[in-house]
């Protein structure tokens, strides 16, 4: 991948969408296949900055990159929208929350009744958001959007889904239904598949080989 004369914008990890005051939705993304692709793309671009959900900061603690941390999935996108320039790169390696509380309770919700019901709205899409300015805005004509699906069932069919959907130049496919790879690993196997139909398979490895693979 050519990034010499590009910035970069690299996503990991998951995002919160708060309950209540103690609880919120998230998953188990650790932010570690982000890191390992923002370190591969820092040494081959113009700039580049990681932007996060929470994860464990030491991970991130002396990187030579810019790092921004942000909360839910709306926060992780308007980052994203601050950031955009043109000729740059969008490698959405996050795993934000497709849906959020319809309401948040100001208080804890107390255990009064033996079920309970949290009705919930769909997040806005970030890939889809970003596609959809790369198209309404010339200066971002050139943006080149790069993304990642996570899925435990039929995994390059709904990978393929998302490539056409989102109008991306990528996709890298994982299935994170396996333990030995996956969300919070030190491993991965994703399988990379172009706009132009080309697959490219990049079995079981460290992220930081899977990173570079993908670099």
């Amino acid at each position: 991948m050519q990034l010499n004369d590009k910035k970069v914008i690299v996503t990991g990890g998951p995002t919160r969408e708060w309950i209540d005051p103690v609880r919120y939705i998230s998953n188990a993304s650790s932010g570690k296949m982000g890191i390992a692709i923002a370190d591969a793309a820092y040494k081959k671009s113009k700039e580049l900055v990681f932007i996060h959900g929470p994860i464990d900061e030491s991970l991130i603690s002396g990187k030579p990159y810019r790092c921004k941390g942000v909360e839910s999935t709306v926060d992780m996108l308007e980052a994203i929208k601050q950031e955009l320039s043109p000729n740059m790169v969008l490698i959405m390696a996050a795993a934000p929350a497709d849906y959020k509380p319809l309401t948040k309770s100001p208080t804890k919700i107390k255990k009064t009744n033996e079920n309970l019901t949290i009705e919930l709205q769909r997040n806005p899409d970030i890939l889809k958001t970003i596609a959809s300015i790369k198209k309404q805005q010339q200066e971002f004509n050139n943006i080149v959007l790069i993304g990642f699906a996570a899925e435990t069932t039929d995994v390059i069919a709904y990978g393929k889904t998302k490539l056409v959907e989102k109008e991306l130049a990528m996709i890298c496919i994982n299935d994170v239904s396996r333990s030995d790879t996956g969300f919070g690993s030190d491993f991965n196997e994703v399988t990379v598949m172009l706009a132009n139909g080309k697959i490219i398979n990049l079995h079981r490895m460290t992220k930081k080989e899977v990173a570079e693979g993908i670099i």
